[in-house]
């Protein structure tokens, strides 16, 4: 069984409820604050159905007997308002915690102060959207990809892009850092992943070419009893990082891909309910998958034949998924 709660606040003090099991009907209800205790926190109610547990100044725990579900709802730590005019569409936090940076509709990719949101610095250069940005391990350094096919390299320090990569021939989709940053990957419209040279500014190869777009990658060790495939050549010595490195995509044709970073030969290939969005590694065995119509895949990589569990909270896409302690975060588009 599972279940969503949502809820809606209002300025009066009114929020809506509703709790919904598959292939059962919606329950509705509300919440209604009454005022606040000597300690300052809420009094809420709940209408039938809905069941108010612990309330604090962050959180209220809400359940639904019925259904024998509950959900705690978390207010922000804290909210910045001023960095973007429009939606975020990706963002990351330094290694050491200090910065972000992050890309939204409205155009632009900014680098701020984790603590309080101020603007640090503008990142301009692409043409058209950037789809994704995440810094570099040394938290110094920002690895970006556009809708203008380019992939590039910035430092956090002056905004200045150090390097842009030239090769994809639609717009980059995701990127990966393999190790420490020698070596980058990217992925692709043109239904490419590509590995690239950061000190040479150079294409390395073509990791795989699916024929459908790569909406999302991730690399990983792999597990020691999977067989990766040798090389057909030689591999560069600008290869940093890529042996015994297994790189998952996550594509638009409802396949998950695995592929030898090092040999490029495919591992296994997984097909979903619908195209996959979004990838990530749990550990060298496990992996993560979502998919466009809610699911959430988790496999094993040694037997991919079928998942460990298929995880639908709600039939909106997954659009992310970040390993987090013993399980993980996903974002949805709900």
């Amino acid at each position: 069984l599972t279940a969503a709660l949502s809820l809606r606040r209002r300025d009066e003090g009114e929020a809506w409820l509703s709790c919904r099991s598959p292939g059962k009907p919606t329950l509705y209800g509300s919440l209604t604050r009454r005022g606040l205790s000597t300690e300052g926190v809420p009094d809420i109610a709940a209408s039938e159905g809905f069941v108010v547990g612990e309330v604090t100044k962050k959180s209220i725990l809400i359940s639904c007997p019925h259904e024998n579900v509950s959900t705690k709802f978390l207010a922000p730590y804290t909210t910045f308002c001023r960095i973007h005019q429009k939606s975020i569409t990706c963002l990351d936090i330094s290694s050491g915690g200090g910065l972000g940076v992050s890309t939204s509709t409205d155009g632009t990719m900014k680098i701020w102060q984790a603590a309080n949101g101020e603007i640090r610095r503008q990142l301009e250069g692409h043409v058209y959207d950037v789809n994704c940005c995440r810094f570099f391990p040394s938290g110094l350094v920002v690895l970006s990809g556009g809708m203008d096919a380019q992939l590039k390299i910035w430092s956090a320090e002056d905004a200045s892009c150090v390097v842009t990569f030239k090769g994809h021939k639609g717009g980059i989709l995701d990127t990966a850092i393999v190790d420490r940053g020698r070596n980058v990957l990217s992925c692709s419209r043109d239904g490419t992943a590509r590995l690239w040279d950061c000190g040479k500014s150079a294409c390395l190869g073509v990791i795989a070419d699916c024929g459908s777009p790569v909406n999302g990658i991730a690399v990983g060790t792999a597990d020691n009893s999977l067989n990766l495939g040798t090389p057909e050549k030689a591999p560069s010595e600008r290869e940093v990082g890529t042996e015994g490195k297994i790189l998952l995509l996550a594509r638009e044709d409802k396949k998950l891909q695995g592929v030898g970073l090092q040999s490029r030969q495919p591992v296994f290939l997984f097909v979903g309910s619908d195209a996959f969005n979004c990838c990530a590694f749990l550990s060298s065995t496990y992996i993560l998958a979502g998919t466009q119509d809610g699911n959430i895949y988790q496999l094993d990589v040694r037997n991919t034949n079928s998942p460990i569990q298929v995880i639908h909270r709600s039939g909106a896409p997954v659009l992310s998924l970040l390993p987090y302690r013993d399980g993980f975060i996903a974002s949805q588009g709900n």
